[in-house]
């Protein structure tokens, strides 16, 4: 894929950026740390992680719908501080990461004591595939390429996760959709580096 592929979620951090400016500089003014901001966010996503674990799909979704913002909010604080240290990006992706396997584990829970191991293998394949985007594009990273291609980024796999908990009819298909979805999307990422490194 080329360098100039569309990217859903850079358009709207654009679409947001000077919003998202004026509220990290207001925080910023009053006392509050990026990384405050950080841990917020995936207290929220625990919660919402507990609450989905005992089925209840909606409730969850609307939590982690009203804790979403908080995903944003920290990088804007950051900004307006002027933060140059590696820390806050670092614990951002890592509680990322652990926020996902919250949520797909509370879904995969949830399935088990129904004994709907079907779905609960879709949750697994689903978590397995996140992980993997997010680990290409690290290394990738550390090879000094950056790798945001791909069919389902993050953010899209929020919005789908999001769509079937608020709509539990459509649950079935959305995790046939994230769990093949995310393992293509890092098998994308792995031949856009191997298109674009020496080898």
């Amino acid at each position: 894929m080329s360098n100039q592929q569309f990217i859903f979620t850079e358009w709207v951090r654009i679409q947001f950026r000077d919003y998202m400016a004026v509220i990290g500089s207001t925080l910023w003014r009053l006392g509050v740390h990026p990384d405050m901001v950080t841990v917020a966010g995936f207290v929220v996503v625990a919660v919402a992680a507990f609450v989905i674990a005992q089925g209840q799909y909606q409730l969850g979704g609307i939590i982690l719908l009203l804790g979403l913002p908080l995903d944003a909010v920290d990088g804007a604080v950051a900004r307006a501080m002027g933060r140059t240290g590696k820390f806050g990006g670092i614990l951002d992706s890592t509680l990322d990461r652990y926020a996902d396997a919250l949520i797909f584990g509370g879904l995969s829970y949830h399935f088990a004591i129904q004994n709907e191991f079907g779905y609960m293998l879709l949750c697994l394949a689903a978590l397995t595939g996140g992980f993997a985007v997010s680990y290409v594009r690290a290394r990738a990273g550390e090879a000094g390429l950056s790798v945001k291609v791909g069919l389902l980024d993050r953010f899209a796999r929020v919005i789908i996760i999001l769509t079937v908990l608020l709509l539990p009819l459509l649950m079935p298909l959305g995790l046939w959709v994230l769990a093949v979805g995310t393992n293509f999307t890092a098998l994308q990422r792995m031949w856009y580096v191997y298109r674009n490194t020496e080898y």
